[in-house]
């Protein structure tokens, strides 16, 4: 060898180094597992996506449909001023906040005297004026829905639609676990009786 020629190293070869799989792929990553991330994926994807919407859509079809409610309550009750005639019975530890239904009586716009049963507080007396609904027949009527009823059943109903979706994507991420499991501890009792006999085979030798 020439002093011209370019050296070489001595001693063994370097070992070729293995390449890692293209793309970062885990080797050891099986098809369910694969599955599993696909199948997590998509049912995040619908939770973060249809969560809001159907809990805002159910929100406001229980608030408008209430709202028509309170509407038409309002517009078929009215209060008018009705006389106590029979007191009310003190129930023992009651407090003035307390209500009872006693017979009352009063006048309709037509002039004409009325009567029925309605709640009224157990410090009136009889002959004590108060307050009552009624509706265009002259029956005593519950008061009217308002609108903060509505904005309540709406935030209620939101509530509850988007508690209902996020237990059915905690069930369905579960349920799919559970498959892929069990298909996992199928293939793998698949593959350990295929293994067991050779693998025992060794200590019999």
């Amino acid at each position: 060898m020439s002093a011209q020629d370019p050296p070489h190293a001595s001693g063994p070869h370097r070992p070729h180094e293995e390449q890692p799989p293209p793309g970062g792929a885990n080797p050891l990553r099986r098809t369910s597992d694969r599955a599993e991330a696909w199948c997590s994926g998509f049912l995040l994807a619908v939770l973060v996506l249809g969560l809001p919407v159907a809990s805002v859509s159910a929100g406001l079809a229980v608030h408008e449909s209430t709202m028509r409610t309170v509407q038409a309550q309002s517009a078929e009750r009215f209060q008018v001023t009705a006389r106590v005639t029979s007191a009310p019975e003190a129930a023992s530890g009651g407090t003035a906040d307390e209500k009872q239904k006693v017979q009352v009586r009063w006048t309709d716009k037509d002039g004409r005297q009325q009567t029925g049963s309605a709640p009224v507080p157990l410090d009136k007396a009889a002959g004590s004026t108060v307050r009552i609904w009624v509706d265009r027949e002259g029956t005593v009527k519950n008061p009217p829905m308002s609108a903060s009823n509505a904005k309540a059943g709406g935030w209620l109903m939101g509530g509850m639609t988007a508690v209902g979706v996020y237990a059915g994507f905690v069930a369905a991420r579960k349920g799919m676990r559970l498959a892929l499991d069990r298909r996992r501890y199928a293939q793998w009792d698949a593959e350990w009786d295929r293994v067991e006999p050779l693998w025992s085979a060794r200590f019999h030798r």
